[in-house]
């Protein structure tokens, strides 16, 4: 009988919610009993093909208890259990970015044993192979310390200690995250294929590897993994000697980037392959929800990223047996490589975020769109993002406070004035930061946008902005901080920044309104 990896001391689980007690075991007679005497609680275990699940029922919470696991033959223990939140952090590299790296992370991380949170930390293979079973052997859940604390998500460790401190509970939180991946290495094939327009995602795939031996693949990525182990070390060299060095220097001096390498069954960028090596390994440990910060590496594809996340919405919920699975989105702030054209590309992407927000039940937008930094992919100030989910949170899923503490201020609708546009928002905008603010762009039936003269009008219980462009004289659309890269000046009252919009959009053709800005439960999937 064995549990799996993700149950261990100090561990962390769901208060208020049936939790899942789950393993192994090779005599399908065997009877295996889940207790914790310190909450009067127990389950027998349901043993299929060899594995065994009991569901504890709903637990109030508590900050140290036993967990006994007993078979015929064997008993298992785990210590020090707290009952409590617990969040899945998933996402790439933004999600994975690590407290140690933040802008104020060393400070943190002197403070950080008086804080109430627990880290698992999924580990990172690139196969289901005996690397991954060892790993998972020296995996557990780590109590909170300057070592320990080190790697943990900078992101989901703000969003934890906001959320501890307020619920007076421990939180736990399951670091799931890799860095560079596409959000369709998440989930498993059949959501691909099922979907005509996600099926480039695997077209691709069995494109690069057609003809390959499995053997092959491996040789090709250890070799990818040498090559490219020299290459960063020369990388890291070229910006210690010269911080301000540009990109096409450090190419000519360091040779070729072939990231993320060659794509094969041991590349951890395919498609599917985190869903097998890192999401069927932790599921379904019972969770409150997902911290979700990924896209960045979708924006090859941004017009089908709101199906692939309907896609991966559907399979966790599933992967957790929980329709009402919590899903805090975080929407990409802004960011433009120097070197790079303004693609407007990450516009759709952050579009497709705000539409999985406003149809998908039981989700949340965190606005993220100041936090961004021109030619950084990495922005090192991550208690922002924490806190905007920790407010996504306690509006979206805790319901312990009022939208407009945390909800952006949105796109309503807007009127046509002759040459100007009127644009109405259904909050209130801040007067002080919205004295010289920039990012509309309006344009008339032939589509060519310009940007525009701003003016604040003042009206009873909200804001709204006259726009006017000498060079459009008959506008019909408008369109806000649609770019990859801009200043951001724009906020509400509560201090968060207006999202991105357009309202020429496929959808939006032939109305006068987005129709979808003012967020309801009705009509939600």
């Amino acid at each position: 009988m064995n549990t799996a990896p993700i149950f261990s001391n100090n561990m962390v689980l769901q208060r208020n919610k049936p939790v899942r007690i789950f393993g192994t075991c090779k005599d399908s007679t065997e009877n295996i009993k889940v207790s914790i005497p310190e909450m009067n609680v127990s389950a027998e275990a349901v043993i299929k093909n060899d594995k065994w699940t009991a569901v504890l029922p709903p637990m109030k919470e508590c900050d140290c208890c036993t967990v006994e696991i007993l078979s015929e033959n064997e008993k298992i223990v785990f210590v020090n259990v707290a009952v409590g939140e617990v969040w899945l952090a998933g996402g790439q590299s933004n999600m994975e970015f690590e407290l140690h790296s933040d802008k104020n992370g060393m400070q943190e991380l002197e403070l950080c044993s008086n804080e109430n949170i627990r880290y698992y930390y999924t580990p990172k293979c690139e196969m289901c192979d005996q690397n991954l079973i060892e790993k998972e052997k020296n995996s557990g859940w780590c109590m909170p310390s300057e070592q320990n604390s080190w790697a943990w998500s900078a992101v989901a460790y703000y969003f934890a200690k906001e959320l501890s401190r307020k619920l007076g509970v421990t939180v736990g939180i399951l670091g799931c995250n890799w860095g560079g991946t596409s959000a369709s290495a998440w989930i498993p094939q059949e959501y691909l294929k099922s979907n005509t327009n996600l099926l480039p995602y695997i077209e691709d795939y069995q494109k690069a590897v057609e003809g390959k031996t499995d053997e092959q693949m491996i040789k090709e990525y250890d070799d990818y993994l040498v090559y490219h182990a020299d290459w960063e070390r020369k990388m890291q060299k070229c910006y210690a000697e010269n911080p301000d060095i540009k990109w096409e220097k450090v190419l000519e001096i360091c040779g070729e980037n072939r990231y993320p390498g060659p794509m094969g069954i041991k590349n951890p960028m395919r498609p599917c392959g985190l869903y097998d090596t890192m999401v069927k390994r932790v599921s379904p440990y019972t969770v409150k929800g997902v911290l979700w910060y990924q896209g960045e590496s979708d924006d090859h594809r941004p017009d089908t990223y709101y199906e692939l996340m309907l896609a991966l919405i559907k399979c966790w919920r599933r992967e957790w047996h929980d329709d009402e699975l919590a899903f805090l989105i975080v929407q990409l702030p802004m960011f433009k490589y120097e070197s790079d054209p303004d693609y407007k590309h990450w516009c759709i992407i952050r579009e497709a975020q705000m539409k999985v927000f406003r149809t998908v039940k039981n989700t949340g937008i965190a606005i993220s769109l100041e936090c961004g930094e021109f030619n950084n992919i990495h922005p090192a100030e991550k208690s922002v993002i924490g806190h905007r989910l920790y407010l996504q949170a306690m509006s979206e899923t805790y319901h312990l406070m009022e939208r407009k503490e945390t909800m952006p201020v949105m796109y309503s609708f807007h009127e046509i004035s002759g040459d100007s546009v009127i644009v109405y928002f259904d909050g209130q905008l801040s007067a002080e930061r919205a004295s010289n603010f920039t990012g509309f762009e309006i344009a008339g039936a032939d589509s060519v946008y310009y940007p525009a003269d701003t003016q604040l009008l003042e009206m009873p219980f909200r804001y709204c902005i006259i726009l006017k462009s000498r060079n459009v004289k008959k506008p019909l659309n408008v369109r806000y901080q649609w770019t990859n890269y801009a200043e951001v000046n724009l906020f509400g009252e509560n201090g968060i920044p207006v999202p991105p919009f357009r309202t020429d959009n496929q959808e939006n053709k032939n109305k006068n309104c987005s129709g979808t800005a003012i967020r309801t439960t009705d009509g939600k999937i």
